[in-house]
């Protein structure tokens, strides 16, 4: 009998793009959040700020081949009245579920049958659920305690993000009422946002010396990290068709047509506010046109992408350079501003696609008999479902976090105490970013 080096169903250039997509996401957290967070943060909390990416990232890893894949985009499982939220936990582990053919039960009837395996699609979407929680990091930087960061990743990723990506992605009942979220928009970065918010709440600020001055320690690291996340997007929108498809080049073009668009509108706005063009910026402006863009990417046409690319990059800047300057909204420590840079960018975006989405931008080609495909049509109906969509990842998540939050209250402080805080890194880990002054210099 000859050997031959895959199964029939298997097409290796999609399974090729799943894994590049994958690891360009991989990369936008392993290395490009951790060395963005370590250079835009004040130089005495680099390694901390770092350290919490990092390790987000292995915890995720973990629990998500145990039990919480299968409990986002496995068999249904919890049903409320009538509806679905959650897949059956289980382990994803053996030899014959990694390298059987793709499927996701409750969505494949709305989808051709994948071309890759299992575990090609394990990975690509625990990059996915990985980077939430480390956007997540954005909003407790300088004062979150360790060892409640070591609990609260897998928890929160356990108890939350499986059923905002069960629900949406992995055909739940957002999926079946129509809400479109083409990579992440909300079960992402609205999720990460909103618990970003009550974490920042619940935890506490940081000293208030922090809060008055917290210069960056690196602009050019932090730019480094930037352009990784840019870069990286390529794989965040263009690997969600799950084929290498015309759909995937035309998001990824979107993609980066958007986000162009908003960094230059913000920079303008800093310049006609401030006087100068600001780098932070122009990577903030940056950040909410990739947010922004992300539940429409292969959904919209180019003009589509420019007028999200516009409004990204106008109202988050109003709401980072506004509304979170009021003194009510200055009482919650929101340090990166990701209550404006995701939250408001990703709510922006997902309207936008139940307006903008265009029939014309298919995600699968129809046979004759089936033409024209799939596709969403933007219109009222749309932008509603994307409206009730929206409120139920904020309000799931905003109670979900408190909740966990508190539990982990009980167990060790949420915040470091002020000694702790007054010292950074060294009071931490033991360890500081740089060596200048030490016998290490």
């Amino acid at each position: 009998m000859a050997l031959v080096p895959s199964p029939s169903w298997l097409d290796t250039g999609d399974n090729a793009w799943q894994l590049a997509a994958g690891t360009f996401v991989a990369l936008q957290s392993i290395p490009g959040l951790t060395v963005l967070y370590g250079g835009i943060v004040k130089k005495k909390w680099a390694i901390n700020s770092a350290f919490m990416s990092i390790y987000a990232f292995a915890s995720v890893l973990v629990v998500w081949v145990l039990f919480d894949y299968k409990m986002a985009f496995g068999d249904p499982w919890l049903t409320i009245a009538g509806q679905t939220f959650l897949g059956m936990p289980g382990l994803g582990t053996s030899a014959a579920y990694t390298l059987s053919q793709a499927t996701i039960p409750a969505a494949a009837a709305g989808m051709p049958p994948m071309a890759f395996p299992m575990s090609t699609l394990m990975y690509f979407q625990f990059v996915f659920a990985a980077i939430t929680v480390i956007i997540l990091a954005g909003s407790v930087l300088g004062r979150m305690s360790f060892a409640a960061w070591m609990i609260f990743c897998p928890v929160w990723m356990t108890l939350v993000y499986t059923v905002g990506a069960f629900s949406i992605w992995g055909g739940g009942w957002l999926s079946a009422l129509g809400v479109a979220d083409f990579s992440g928009g909300y079960v992402i970065h609205l999720a990460a946002a909103s618990s970003g918010f009550v974490a920042a709440a619940v935890v506490g600020p940081r000293l208030q010396a922090d809060r008055d001055q917290f210069p960056p320690n690196s602009l050019l690291i932090t730019l480094v990290g930037a352009g990784i996340l840019w870069l990286g997007w390529n794989g965040f929108n263009g690997g969600d068709p799950y084929f290498a498809n015309a759909d995937a080049g035309a998001a990824v073009l979107n993609t980066n047509t958007a986000t162009a668009v908003a960094l230059l509108i913000w920079t303008l706005l800093d310049k006609m506010a401030y006087g100068k063009p600001s780098v932070l910026g122009a990577v903030n402006g940056m950040i909410a046109g990739l947010v922004a863009i992300t539940p429409a990417a292969g959904y919209v046409n180019g003009i589509g992408a420019i007028i999200i690319g516009v409004c990204a990059g106008i109202i988050p800047w109003l709401s980072m350079n506004k509304f979170q300057k009021l003194n009510f909204m200055k009482k919650v420590d929101d340090v990166l501003c990701v209550f404006s840079t995701h939250g408001v960018a990703a709510l922006t975006g997902g309207l936008l696609t139940g307006i903008l989405a265009d029939p014309d931008m298919l995600v699968y080609i129809g046979t004759d008999k089936e033409a024209p495909g799939i596709s969403y049509t933007g219109g009222m109906a749309q932008l509603i479902l994307q409206a009730e969509g929206a409120l139920f990842i904020i309000v799931y998540n905003v109670i979900m976090t408190f909740i966990i939050l508190k539990v982990i209250s009980f167990i060790v402080p949420l915040r470091m105490d002020d000694a702790t805080l007054k010292v950074g890194d060294d009071a931490v880990h033991g360890e500081t970013a740089y060596a200048i002054g030490t016998e290490g210099e």
